[in-house]
């Protein structure tokens, strides 16, 4: 690739490179003398298990290692221990070193499913965190002011609503560039409340005589629900230990809006290849599909992946329910979700149908839906087929 097309197959999915100029002077070096960029991406193991908003940016990490670039997937299990603040309005509970070392063995074995693992620099940061010492942090601590900490946006809102801060909290920041420092970063990776932490790597590479890391951020992926950003304490996850068919099954349920957005950020495909895509006249669900196999077969196999499609098209596309589906009909026009299954009588109180829907219970003509604000749009020359858990099925037309 020429270094332009090297910055075009970088940069696809991402919010912001601080500086472009400067990943292309980087690149440009590399090229020249062969020596490869040291690319960054921390994460702390505060929970067992990646979902897939997390590849957003270990696919970049993976990006360049294909490049032949040093990828490094560097575990926090020091900072994990102070809990990244990044977005918090309260302080995590802390982590014991017992409970971040288990979860980062489970990090490992995960990433694994993206990176090449004869080619991935695995690091521990408390590697230098525990040999610095208290000397040693103290004048670590001197190279930064507390102005420029509280600059933070989510410290201010903190001290503004008079919600606690805790001290161990605003070190967090500090020692996450420090990472940079000890690390000789070139470039690092994150989200885009990863931004702060990244400029203060940038900064404190400076005071340590070092050239600055390229600050590359890449967005929130946005989870099924097509509202808040993926998580599991939402419920709105694809988690990437989950089984093909689970998967696939989640990835039919987003909505055909939320299907570019992961086309983009979830797969390998260029920009010109998705824009193609975009304006095919092939049908929606089947693109939809397509992009159900490749996410799948990143995390297990081509044809773990056609397998997983050929279940899910065995239960709800070839419609391999109960022959003797009750029928109904109801006023055509738009239905919000909840409402229609109240009113066929397959959820109690839209309370109920609510819940159901979030949980992932709840599927139309074959694919789940979890937006409790979805609207089927009911006509009478055309059927409808609803089905809630396992057992309750009806096909429903307007009149």
């Amino acid at each position: 690739m020429t270094i332009d097309e090297q910055l075009s197959y970088l940069g696809k999915g991402t919010v912001e490179v601080i500086r472009e100029a400067e990943l292309r002077a980087k690149l440009e070096k590399s090229a020249a003398t062969g020596k490869p960029l040291r690319v960054k991406l921390g994460a702390d193991p505060t929970a067992p298990d990646i979902h897939l908003g997390h590849t957003v940016v270990i696919r970049k990490l993976r990006a360049f290692q294909e490049l032949g670039h040093i990828a490094i997937f560097l575990i926090g299990d020091f900072t994990g221990m102070i809990g990244d603040p990044s977005g918090k309005s309260a302080t995590r509970p802390q982590l014991t070193r017992e409970e971040i070392n288990a979860n980062a063995e489970t990090y490992k074995k995960q990433i694994f499913k993206l990176l090449d693992p004869e080619k991935t620099v695995i690091d521990f940061n408390s590697r230098w965190m525990d040999t610095l010492g208290s000397a040693g942090f103290l004048r670590l601590a001197g190279h930064v002011t507390v102005r420029q900490i509280l600059e933070r946006d989510d410290f201010q809102q903190r001290l503004e609503t008079n919600r606690p801060l805790a001290l161990h909290e605003v070190m967090y920041p500090l020692v996450m560039a420090y990472d940079s420092v000890a690390l000789e970063a070139d470039v690092e990776l994150g989200g885009t409340d990863q931004k702060f932490n990244l400029l203060m790597g940038r900064n404190l590479q400076r005071e340590y005589g070092q050239e600055s890391q390229v600050a590359m951020i890449t967005p929130l992926l946005e989870g099924t629900d097509g509202v808040q950003k993926m998580s599991k304490s939402l419920g709105n996850y694809i988690g990437i230990n989950e089984p093909p068919q689970e998967i696939f099954g989640k990835v039919m349920s987003i909505t055909d809006d939320l299907m570019w957005r992961y086309y983009e950020l979830c797969t390998d495909l260029s920009v010109a290849e998705i824009s193609a895509l975009r304006k095919s006249e092939r049908n929606p669900r089947d693109i939809k599909a397509d992009l159900a196999k490749r996410i799948v077969a990143d995390f297990y196999s081509a044809a773990e992946a056609r397998k997983a499609e050929d279940e899910f098209n065995a239960m709800f596309r070839n419609k391999q329910a109960p022959e003797d589906i009750e029928e109904r009909t109801l006023a055509s026009g738009a239905w919000k979700l909840p409402k229609l299954l109240v009113e066929l009588g397959m959820a109690p109180s839209m309370a109920e149908a609510r819940r159901v829907i979030e949980q992932g219970g709840v599927y139309v003509d074959g694919e789940r839906r979890t937006q409790t604000d979805f609207e089927i749009d009911l006509k009478s020359d055309q059927s409808v087929l609803v089905q809630v858990g396992k057992r309750k099925f009806v096909r429903v037309r307007g009149t």
